[in-house]
């Protein structure tokens, strides 16, 4: 069932809200150390949690506020020093805060899952139920089953490990609390072998029989090595809802310190909610990344970036006011004031811009805050030590690009941690510190960011890469690379070194989707590597996808616009220079390597000034690794333009990423580079244009 209007926008403004919140308790819970909490960051932690539990029930979401309040509570007794902060701990807080982003994010949708959730309360009562080190030591009240312990020392739970004898009788009542015996059953199996005996069953009475009571009792006989504690912490969330002995195999002195558990004898815990009969039995997830906050449709603005634009707007009004005295009467020797406007304008313009596009950028904290957890969680399951390293976590890119790079980064981190970076024992007996480096850094280059991807393992072997390619038919058997073309073979579709898929390593498809998505950002991506020292992956972006850096180019009496990050250089060649071979294709030799030359007249079916190399331009430019040489008849100058959808104004064509107007109001097409390299090898395909490219 779908939100209303009014709710849906209520669910959203939550979502935002509790995103930025969880974001915050993941941050701080990876700067916990174990041992007893730093107070600002638990208090910044207590707050964050706070905040969403207080949202969800102001909002009528009972399932994230009930189980806010939950992760609460245990954070509230490490805040109050009640509680050590343990790496247990720890880890079940992370777990607890991705449940809570994937029951937020789902929010819109519908009803929430709270499966994983409930196994996650039962997880985190258990903690609490457990006696608090920091407490125990400080001589306060321990928690359940520890009153026995000795003042100053905790409740040894392993003081007898062995064989036991159960006797449990549930309360009629503990199936109205969804607590449900075959679960513990399902548990105590786990440790050893279990023979369960009902008793009861003859004295019911069918015909008055309520199905929500429990009126059965059981006698359990656990075999095999196992301590009281772990059966204590089995039973752990229904011990206040039934009659419990707990007896050694064997052990007749230790009879009398087995104890019947009652309801009243101790203070009892909220009612933990159990899943059905037919789940399996809580069991410790494996790490994994937490998901990419959720795209939004707003965004948060300093005053500041507000102020600015306002007063910009100010400077318009004032220009405005004086320009507009030119409507009327004016003779020449108001010229120069008529100049001093338009100059003006065109510096208020150009600030207008710059200011409206600062409200758009966001730091690349918001993508690179994942990691710290990313790192720690993979490299725990593959064993691996790592140290992460973030520099320019405040350098600033447009939102939408922010959101769209996630992914990714994502992959190239993985890829660093599962293939790059080796274990502890390689890493010593190749005189490297056990630990490894992984390195994120981000910064602005002209109009572009720049973000890199290092990591000091044992890098690219470059001559397996090619002996792959060339067994896959993706690079000719006597074709000669260079070092960094072979390296960037990693992003061609299907390649990938992995003999064995895991979870972390793809099916060779990962890289491509790497490279694909990037250029789908307007930006590319290399790879460098030397063996033995490590990898680095450098991203180049756009700041912005509204506006591009171009170079304008003239082809007959039409104008295209190429992306400055797309260029190499641009030179001027002879027909001496030009090598034909099969199919009419021409190719021109620019250094060591072959470039394809691409004639705009041609593919777009155009007039062109001439058709004679030697009268043009070659104008190389590269994407996905590739490069080519585009045929034009002149160069233009270079200018931000602001990129117009083809696609929802016309419609796709592949060449081509978009449309701008220019000062004169004729309309330039924008080319895409990756898809006139498609083109070429599509062995003379046209693009389908529009009548006219003028307006």
């Amino acid at each position: 069932m779908s939100l209303d209007i009014d709710m849906a926008e209520i669910a959203q403004l939550f979502i935002e809200e509790s995103m930025e919140g969880l974001d915050i308790m993941e941050s701080e819970l990876m700067n916990l150390e174990p041992g007893a909490a730093d107070s600002e960051t638990m208090n910044t932690i207590f707050r964050a949690a706070h905040s969403i539990k207080g949202g969800g029930a102001t909002f009528g979401f009972a399932e994230i506020s009930e189980f806010a309040h939950h992760v609460e509570t245990l954070l509230d007794e490490m805040r109050q020093g009640q509680r050590a902060v343990t790496t247990e701990a720890v880890d079940l807080m992370l777990q607890s805060v991705d449940c809570l982003r994937d029951m937020t994010s789902t929010l819109s949708d519908g009803p929430t899952d709270t499966t994983r959730a409930k196994e996650l309360e039962i997880q985190l009562e258990t903690m609490m139920q457990h006696a608090s080190p920091v407490a125990v030591a400080a001589g306060g009240v321990g928690q359940k089953g520890s009153q026995d312990a000795p003042a100053g020392e905790p409740a040894d739970d392993n003081s007898h490990v062995g064989s036991w004898d159960i006797h449990f009788k549930p309360h009629a009542d503990i199936l109205r609390s969804c607590n449900d015996p075959l679960r513990i059953f399902r548990e105590l199996a786990s440790l050893g072998e279990l023979d369960v005996c009902a008793q009861g069953a003859e004295n019911l009475d069918f015909e008055k029989l309520d199905p929500e009571e429990c009126l059965l009792a059981w006698k359990l006989s656990l075999r095999g090595d196992i301590s009281r504690g772990q059966i204590d912490e089995t039973f752990a969330w229904v011990q206040d809802e039934c009659e419990l002995v707990i007896e050694p195999v064997g052990d007749a002195t230790s009879q009398d310190e087995s104890n019947a558990v009652d309801a009243s004898e101790e203070a009892s815990a909220e009612p933990v909610a159990a899943p059905a009969s037919n789940e399996p039995a809580p069991v410790k997830p494996v790490a994994k990344a937490p998901a990419a906050s959720q795209e939004s449709s707003s965004i948060r603005v300093n005053i500041d970036k507000v102020d600015a634009l306002i007063n910009l707007v100010g400077e318009l009004v004032i220009t405005q006011s004086m320009l507009s005295r030119f409507n009327g009467d004016y003779d020449f020797t108001q010229l120069h004031i008529l100049r001093e406007g338009l100059t003006q304008l065109s510096r208020n313009t150009r600030e207008l811009q710059e200011s409206v596009m600062a409200i758009r950028m966001l730091p690349i904290s918001f993508a690179f805050s994942r990691f710290p957890r990313l790192v720690r969680d993979t490299g725990n399951a593959l064993g691996k030590q790592v140290e992460l390293r973030v520099n320019g976590e405040n350098t600033e890119l447009d939102k939408t690009v922010l959101e769209k790079i996630g992914d990714p980064l994502v992959h190239l981190v993985r890829n660093s941690l599962d293939h790059g970076l080796e274990t502890p024992e390689v890493r010593k007996a190749a005189g490297k510190p056990e630990t490894g480096v992984l390195e994120l850094n981000a910064n602005h280059e002209g109009g572009n960011i720049v973000i890199e991807i290092i990591d000091d393992g044992a890098g690219i072997n470059k001559e397996r890469v090619l002996s792959i390619a060339r067994e896959r038919g993706l690079v000719e058997p006597d074709e000669e690379l260079s070092d960094e073309r072979i390296t960037n073979l990693i992003f061609m579709a299907g390649f990938s070194t992995v003999d064995k898929v895991s979870d972390l390593s793809g099916r060779g498809v990962g890289m491509d989707v790497v490279r694909r998505n990037i250029a789908d950002l307007g930006g590319h991506v290399t790879a460098q590597t030397e063996t033995g020292k490590g990898s680095k992956f450098t991203i180049r972006l756009p700041l912005t996808l509204a506006i591009l850096d171009g170079q304008l180019v003239r082809v007959g009496k039409e104008t295209y616009i190429i992306s400055l990050l797309s260029i190499v250089e641009t030179i001027q060649v002879g027909s001496d220079m030009i090598n034909k071979v099969a199919g009419s294709s021409e190719l021109f030799r620019l250094r060591d390597e072959y470039l394809p030359v691409v004639r705009l007249h041609e593919l777009f079916g155009i007039e062109a000034d001439s058709t004679n190399i030697d009268d043009g331009l070659l104008v190389v430019a590269e994407a996905n690794g590739q490069r080519i040489g585009i045929f034009v008849d002149d160069l233009q100058e270079q200018q931000q333009v602001v990129i117009k959808s083809l696609e929802s104004n016309y419609k796709q064509m592949l060449g081509i990423s978009g449309a701008t107007i220019l000062g004169d109001g004729t309309v330039a097409l924008i080319m895409d580079v990756p898809g006139l390299i498609q083109l070429f090898h599509n062995k003379g395909g046209k693009l389908d244009m529009p009548a006219t490219a003028t307006a």
